[in-house]
């Protein structure tokens, strides 16, 4: 872990302030479907809020190291409800979500090297809100959620490097909301629902329905979830719930316990990971972040806050557990 850390330091001198908005950390951007350098900073970003009235913030955070979060630009439209996000290497991005009282079909992406307002990349076959989604380093697969108060089992999907509407995946097992989504860099997983239990996969680079994955230990709808490259983790939920489960990813079955976040989340506002380290907001009432190590199980501890508080944002990493 020491070298780790240690690689994260090097090649950093170039680093512009956190105020310095629309200009680049001067970190290397590397082409789609590459691995990020060693010496690259991995960030994980929020988009939107609701405490007490929907956001437009973007900010982010350094995974590596604890800290409180800094601004990073503004979505294209304020919402929340937008748990869904996603993305490679180099590209972040965001789907969907509610305006109040709107849903949207609206696709925003991002730069994550370099802050900065988002900018439109195309439409969701549906207006919808409560989705999830997960990546490989080129692909990135939304599960609608909710279109007009109904359940959905759609799956849709963008090519992450080419702006542009979704593009129809296939159907999840299951028609329910909110759920999380993950990935390492050959499956996608669903789970959490108000009222199901159901996790489901699918295998990221190919087209086609999901299949059964397992059960999380009871009905829990919004959770948040990250992963590393083998292993994704389930935080929180919208019952006040302070629990934390895992699966290997690449093994079908149940959950198991990870261990507990500090505090209850409820409507949690997303998480993601540099494979090693994992980072979640809290959500509704605080703007909390917390962190765990996603290898070993545990309670989470804390990492500090976002530049908002409220729950129902969107989260991705430039170093998550979808990227190869």
């Amino acid at each position: 872990m020491k070298d780790f850390y240690e690689l994260y330091n090097t090649g950093k001198s170039t680093k512009k302030p956190y105020n310095s908005r629309g200009k680049s950390f001067g970190y290397q951007v590397l082409g789609f479907g590459s691995v990020l350098d060693a010496g690259a900073a991995v960030r994980a970003v929020w988009g939107g809020a609701f405490q007490p009235s929907k956001s437009n913030v973007i900010d982010f955070v350094e995974i590596a190291t604890a800290g409180n979060a800094s601004d990073f630009g503004d979505l294209t439209v304020a919402r929340f409800r937008n748990s869904s996000s996603a993305a490679s290497s180099t590209r972040g991005i965001f789907f969907g979500g509610n305006s109040d009282p709107t849903r949207l079909d609206v696709i925003d992406y991002i730069t994550i090297a370099t802050e900065g307002n988002a900018t439109d990349f195309g439409n969701t076959s549906s207006v919808s809100q409560h989705g999830g989604a997960g990546n490989n380093d080129t692909r990135a697969v939304h599960a609608l959620g909710d279109v007009s108060d109904t359940a959905v089992n759609t799956l849709e999907y963008v090519t992450i490097a080419n702006t542009g509407n979704t593009t129809d995946f296939g159907d999840r097992t299951v028609a329910k909301y909110p759920p999380a989504g993950t990935s390492s860099n050959t499956r996608t997983i669903y789970a959490g629902s108000a009222s199901s239990d159901v996790i489901d996969y699918i295998t990221t680079a190919s087209t086609g329905n999901a299949t059964d994955f397992g059960n999380l230990s009871a009905n829990r709808g919004a959770p948040s979830a990250c992963s590393s490259s083998t292993r994704g983790v389930f935080m929180g939920g919208n019952d006040n719930t302070n629990i934390m489960e895992y699966v290997t990813i690449a093994n079908v079955g149940n959950v198991t316990d990870f261990g507990d976040l500090t505090q209850q989340a409820n409507d949690t506002s997303g998480a993601s990971s540099n494979k090693i380290r994992g980072v979640m907001a809290i959500g509704q009432g605080t703007n909390a972040i917390e962190f765990i190590t996603i290898a070993t199980t545990g309670n989470a501890q804390d990492f500090g806050d976002r530049t908002v508080s409220g729950g129902f944002a969107g989260c991705h990493s430039n170093g998550n557990g979808g990227l190869s």
